[in-house]
This record gives structure tokens, C-alpha cells and sequence, in this order.
């Protein structure tokens, strides 16, 4: 049964070896100035933007349009300047009230949890006036969070990983586009992340993808698929 919800992008820059960043996992750019401004475009035109608890927790992203421009035609559309900031993160006890993507910017922030972060990090969060959404003992419910979205008003949901995050959207259906920025960069290593992780898919269980664009960017390209349900 379908469910009410966004119409969902998951975005990524990775390496021509599928890599997200390095084996030291400290957030090694892979876009070029031209891709961070596709991004911005994406981000502009977008109603929410989503992240996942390690990109949360690790990155610690401020989740904001850059370019004034791209605020300004926001606002000459009756918008906030900035998208909502959405994070998914299981456990948001460590959710610093400091961070990036509390402080940075004027936007609506909400952050899906589970029983699994202490009422007391709740209320702290909400005082700030954070809106924390609780869906799960152990597992956020996307389909539940995408769904909430929708009646919050989010036409458009600009998700960027990670790994884990862009998986489960993936296995749920929850996805109508992919756009890769494929850069000239190899970075190698087992342990580096790329850009669908999870506990992965076997061939004859592999998702298929419909190529719907191809764009090339300085020396990189972007890819644009389109994920085809069963």
C-alpha cells in the first residue's frame, strides 16, 4: 500500500570507486566547485533536507543554502530561507545543542528517534525548540517519518546519507531519484564508506536503476537514476 509522502532525492558526491570518503572517515571533499553548487541549487529547491545519525552525530552538517542569491529567491517565494533540517539518528543523547546543525541558520529543525534517547535529552532538545519525533523502540520508522514530513507540508525531500540511511530508503521503496556527482578521485580501502551500505543485497536481489540523465561537471560527471520497483 502506498504511503502519503515527499517526493524524495538522495543525492551523493563519491569517488569513481564508490567512496564517500576515506578510510579515516574525517569528511574528505570530493566535489568540485561546480558540484557544490549543483548541490546548493538542489538545497534551495528543496523543503527539507535529511540526514542520517552518523552523518548527523559525525559530520555534524549545517544543512543551509550558501548562496544569498538562492536565500533570496526563497524568500521572494514566501519561504524560509533555508530548508527544514531533518535528522534520523537512533540514539540523540550525543546530539550536541552547540553543534552545526542546531545553531547554523535560521530553519525549522526535526529530529526522528527512538525510545533509545533519554527523555531528558528529549526535553532538553525541545527547549530548544527542536521538534524530536520519537517512531520506534529500536529502528526509526521511515515510512512513519516520511509520512510526518508530508503532513508538515515537505512536497520535496533532499536526502544526503549516509550509507545506512540511503539504504533503508532504498529497501523501503522510499526513493524516486538518485543523483551521484562521480568524481576523478580514487580513495580505495575496505573500511571506507560508500554511498548505500547496510547489510546489502544478493545479485538476484540487487535493486535495478533506470539512467535517466547523464551531465558532466569539470572533470566528473552526474548521474541521474531512477530506482525501479518491483
Amino acid at each position: 500500500m502506498s504511503i502519503e509522502r515527499p517526493y524524495v532525492i538522495l543525492n551523493a558526491a563519491v569517488t569513481a570507486d564508490g567512496k564517500t570518503d576515506t578510510i579515516a572517515r574525517q569528511g574528505a571533499a570530493i566535489s568540485s566547485p561546480l558540484d557544490l553548487a549543483r548541490v546548493d541549487r538542489l538545497r534551495a529547491g528543496s523543503d527539507a533536507i535529511m540526514v542520517g545519525g552518523r552523518t548527523l552525530l559525525g559530520d555534524d552538517p549545517r544543512l543551509i543554502v550558501k548562496t544569498e542569491a538562492l536565500r533570496a529567491e526563497r524568500r521572494a517565494r514566501g519561504l524560509d530561507e533555508n530548508p527544514i533540517k531533518v535528522g534520523v539518528v537512533t540514539n540523540a543523547n550525543a546530539l550536541r545543542l552547540d553543534g552545526r546543525f542546531m545553531t547554523f541558520g535560521p530553519a525549522r529543525r526535526i529530529v526522528f528517534t527512538t525510545d533509545q534517547t533519554d527523555q531528558a535529552q528529549v526535553e532538553r532538545l525541545r527547549e530548544r525548540e527542536i521538534e524530536v519525533v520519537v517512531l520506534g523502540a529500536q529502528r526509526v520508522d521511515l515510512t512513519a517519518a516520511l509520512h510526518y514530513l508530508k503532513q508538515a507540508g515537505v512536497q520535496h525531500l533532499l536526502v544526503e546519507g549516509g550509507g545506512v540511511l540511503n539504504a533503508e530508503l532504498l529497501r523501503k521503496n522510499l526513493v524516486d531519484e538518485i543523483h551521484l556527482y562521480i568524481a576523478p578521485l580514487i580513495f580505495g580501502g575496505v573500511s571506507a564508506p560508500t554511498f548505500v551500505s547496510g547489510d546489502g543485497w544478493l545479485r538476484d536481489e540487487a535493486l535495478q536503476l533506470q539512467l535517466a540523465a547523464v551531465e558532466r561537471v569539470d572533470d566528473g560527471i552526474v548521474v541521474h537514476y531512477v530506482p525501479q520497483t518491483v
